[in-house]
């Protein structure tokens, strides 16, 4: 009886040993990050690499309550989106590089026309289910919680500061 103690107590010191502190494996695209989008909190996946925003939400049949897909740029830009293969009604919001909502789109199912924004200093984009932002009361001058964006480009194993964050 006394060497299933020992082995116990070896088994319970190992499993200690390996739960040592370690820094969290980058998560991936399908990760549902919190972000906040004036004082509505939300969950997004980000779309980080060319690949992924390439795909974006394509293919997706439902998306989660407050939540959506967001698009980080590493310099402010004009934005252009479409809707290929994607058969969920989305609207999108463009935002500034101080994360200030600026435009709000339409975007229809399977339209593969381009929506492209009026201005050329846009940095971020977030689409979300089609009239979201507007159920939630967020118009132009909305702003994107920078902190939580932050942490959640960081989360995902992006350089934040190169995002201009």
């Amino acid at each position: 009886m006394h060497h299933l103690r020992l082995i116990y107590l070896a088994l319970i010191t190992g499993l200690l040993i390996g739960c040592e502190e370690t820094t969290p494996p980058p998560e991936d695209i399908n990760a549902w990050l919190p972000l906040r989008v004036g004082t509505v909190d939300i969950v997004a996946q980000i779309a980080i690499s060319p690949a992924e925003q390439q795909k974006g939400l394509m293919y997706r049949k439902s998306l989660p309550e407050n939540g959506g897909m967001l698009f980080p740029y590493p310099t402010p830009r004009e934005l252009s989106f479409w809707m290929a293969n994607t058969p969920l009604p989305l609207d999108i919001g463009f935002f500034d590089a101080q994360g200030t909502l600026r435009e709000i789109h339409r975007l229809m199912p399977y339209d593969t026309n381009p929506v492209r924004s009026r201005g050329q200093n846009l940095q971020f984009a977030l689409e979300m289910p089609q009239g979201w932002f507007a159920k939630h009361a967020l118009f132009q001058g909305q702003r994107l919680d920078m902190k939580l964006l932050r942490e959640a480009m960081a989360r995902r194993g992006a350089k934040p500061a190169e995002f201009g964050l």
